[in-house]
């Protein structure tokens, strides 16, 4: 699989699991192997059943949801902010541990889906509520969802790397092809 991580939010990249939304979308978490190999990309690893991958897509489309709202300034859906709330809720609270040295560890809870799950609504619930601008790649063939946190919020392309450089190749060499140049430089036949 393509895993890309490339939103700026753990929730974004969740978000990003379904690609081509433009052209109709290409689901990437077609099973719980795939999911369970996304999660550990993302540093979850936990164990993944097969009736849990609806729920995951569920989540994942009520933080795409949501988070366009909020960046398009409309009224998010009401069951968007309770599937994101309930979720939020098995987040494991933090302990510390005092081992017999006196020093302290922080204990973060058993690793279950629930509480990974927890961590991608509390991430949306944060990203929501400091009014984030939420862009879809400019690129034609990409349509991933990012974090502008651009000083001027005019971010174009999820990453230079990958949709900004293919992108201002294509109109230099546009460019180029139009003024009658070589697109490798030069001056071209006629």
């Amino acid at each position: 699989m393509e895993w890309v991580f490339e939103g700026g939010r753990r929730c974004l990249d969740l978000v990003n699991t379904m690609r081509d939304r433009h052209t109709g979308g290409r689901e990437l978490l077609v099973d719980a192997d795939a999911l369970a190999e996304w999660l550990r990309h993302g540093g979850f690893a936990v164990d993944v059943e097969e009736h849990q991958v609806s729920t995951v897509r569920a989540l994942r489309e009520a933080i795409d949801r949501l988070t366009r709202a909020v960046s398009d300034r409309c009224p998010p859906s009401a069951a968007d902010v309770a599937l994101v709330n309930t979720t939020s809720a098995a987040i494991p609270a933090p302990s510390l541990h005092l081992a017999d040295d006196g020093s302290l560890t922080l204990v973060s809870g058993e690793r279950t889906l629930d509480s990974v799950l927890a961590v991608f609504a509390v991430d949306a619930i944060e990203l929501v509520t400091a009014s984030p601008v939420v862009r879809v790649c400019a690129a034609a063939d990409c349509g991933i969802r990012f974090l502008d946190a651009s000083p001027k919020r005019n971010r174009q392309w999820c990453s230079m790397a990958r949709c900004g450089n293919r992108a201002k190749a294509r109109a230099h060499y546009a460019r180029r092809k139009l003024s009658g140049e070589s697109p490798r430089g030069g001056a071209g036949t006629r």
